[in-house]
């Protein structure tokens, strides 16, 4: 009797718990079996790994062979665990030694010819088996720069079963010819979703390498809707741009994430694990280093948004802007029910998806961008624009955004229609995304060395109760923003959210803390009710 183990790990959401591949020889007629909760890809392994071990040189066992996934309660998807299941097979046969692999872990998909093929998720996998305390692992080789990101790790990337055997048993090692026919590699296939190209509005263009962005400057007048992007991008705090069609509403939104600081590395960590096991990191671009930017279209359902899909669920929209942008165009137009989804993703910055197969937590802390029209026609707000939209339409219409959706966002800006001389260049370029950008890094850096010793890195997760106790702001600053309180047109929660664009405001101006105008202008920003203040951002 003949037996081995090797390791390999089962993604459940964007986390991973290590799996022993445990294979068992025993006399008797010629049959694989192959228990622990597989799904049918994983099944399908069988002949595969088959194929795989006779066209690599090597000699398949005729024996009775029972491959064991443990722990066997956790559900196993995907073709990940080829690899580890053809060593363990021949571990269990004594064509590699089962010393050399108890402790290695193992992900790949394997061909029929015993070529190595890329999987997705290899980075969260490598996390969890660094955290179980796995220090050695074994990739795809096109995958080994995204498992290099784990430090601690000692990786292997190969490219067929024949290599990593040679490897294992301390033989010269055979050289793999490339093929190189002047079209995309076939084997990267296995890393993208179908579906989820730059086109869906899924994949985070503006986080992918280093192409050009576009410039804030190419808005034309709109000062006040570039002082709010300005302001989102500074304290993260979301933003709701209202008005007729044409005005620049999805223009401004598309800006907002190159205005954003570069994510840190424990943030492209994260927004790269989701992304990869979404499918939609791109090769040979290991490391998102951009904030994320996802636009679903409007007939998007609840589950696309927040996660979901059959067996364990996958990420929504919500965790593939984690760390970016989520952009709502026509927000009105989503269905009630997948908008108010959003509400608990938006307080806590995760979501939790509870099916039938289990129940996954994602990461979803993302900034917000709704844009929407003020009636069906979009012509409501315009001076002789001929809408002719019933009240009763329009108020239907608005009431798509329910109350507590809307009383999440910080930030509500009405935008006009661009003039004639700011159109024409009359009025000159406006600033560039550079010089934002500039000052919204110093606005950060000053709300990270006020809030350094606290689980909080931005104004918009600092909770009400802080603000109100520790972060004061100038005496006598909240009077008007106290007036509101008592009249009902500003809720406990709304009052919390007004402190915390004071906060950005008086970051931008670089002030120690808010004063009168800064609250004013957060209220402004809040309620859209002209304060008689300057709305610049800069030094007053």
């Amino acid at each position: 009797m003949g037996f081995a183990r090797a390791c390999s790990v089962a993604l459940v959401g964007v986390e991973g718990v290590v799996v022993e591949v445990q294979a068992d020889l025993e006399p008797g007629v010629a049959a694989f079996t192959l228990v622990g909760l597989p799904d049918k890809s994983l099944i399908e392994s069988r002949d595969r790994v088959r194929a795989a071990v006779v066209n690599s040189g090597g000699e398949w066992p005729q024996k009775k062979l029972t491959v064991g996934l443990s722990p066997a309660s956790v559900p196993k998807s995907g073709s990940g665990f080829d690899l580890a299941v053809a060593c363990a097979v021949l571990g269990a046969a004594e064509r590699i030694d089962p010393a050399a692999i108890a402790d290695v872990v193992m992900i790949g998909e394997l061909g029929l010819d015993g070529r190595v093929r890329p999987v997705r998720g290899v980075l969260p996998a490598v996390l969890a088996a660094a955290e179980a305390g796995y220090e050695q692992v074994v990739v795809p080789e096109q995958t080994a720069g995204e498992a290099a990101l784990v430090p601690g790790v000692s990786v292997l990337g190969v490219r067929s079963l024949r290599q990593l055997v040679a490897v294992l048993c301390d033989e010269p090692v055979p050289e793999e010819p490339v093929e190189d026919r002047g079209r995309p590699d076939a084997m990267l296939a296995g890393l993208m979703i179908p579906g989820t190209g730059l086109g869906t509005g899924l994949a985070p263009a503006a986080g992918r390498g280093d192409g050009p962005r576009p410039d804030l400057a190419d808005v034309a007048g709109q000062p006040r809707p570039r002082q709010a992007l300005e302001v989102a991008a500074a304290g993260g705090h979301h933003l709701l741009f209202s008005g007729p069609p044409g005005a620049g509403k999805t223009m401004l939104a598309e800006r907002l994430s190159s205005i954003l600081p570069p994510l840190t590395r424990q943030e492209s960590l994260e927004v790269t694990a989701v992304h990869s096991v979404a499918g939609i990191l791109p090769p040979g671009e290991p490391l998102v280093a951009r904030a994320p930017y996802c636009a679903p279209h409007h007939s998007a359902t609840m589950q696309s948004l927040v996660g979901g899909g059959n067996g364990i669920p996958r990420p929504g929209a919500v965790s593939l802007a984690h760390r970016g942008v989520l952009f709502l165009d026509e927000a009105p137009e989503f269905s009630g029910k997948a908008l108010d989804a959003l509400r608990q993703p938006l307080e806590s910055g995760h979501v939790v998806v509870a099916r039938a197969a289990g129940v996954v937590r994602l990461p979803a802390r993302f900034l917000m961008v709704l844009a929407a029209n003020p009636c069906p026609c979009g012509r409501h707000t315009l001076t002789g624009a001929g809408c002719e939209c019933p009240p009763s339409v329009v108020r239907r219409y608005q009431a798509r955004l329910s109350g507590p959706l809307i009383d999440r966002v910080d930030l509500r800006v009405e935008v006009q229609p661009v003039d004639r001389a700011d159109l024409l260049g009359q009025g000159g370029r406006g600033e560039s995304t550079a010089a934002v950008a500039a000052r919204v890094r110093e606005a950060r850096a000053r709300a990270a060395e006020r809030l350094a010793g606290t689980p909080w890195t931005t104004n918009s997760e600092v909770p009400g109760h802080e603000l109100r106790t520790r972060l004061l702001v100038a005496p006598g600053a909240l009077a008007a923003a106290e007036r509101d309180l008592e009249r009902g047109t500003l809720t406990a929660r709304g009052l919390d959210r007004v402190l915390r664009v004071a906060w950005t405001v008086a970051d931008l101006r670089g002030a120690e803390r808010p004063d009168a105008s800064d609250v004013a202008v957060a209220l402004e920003l809040r309620t859209g009710i002209q304060r008689g203040v300057p709305m610049g951002t800069g030094q007053r």
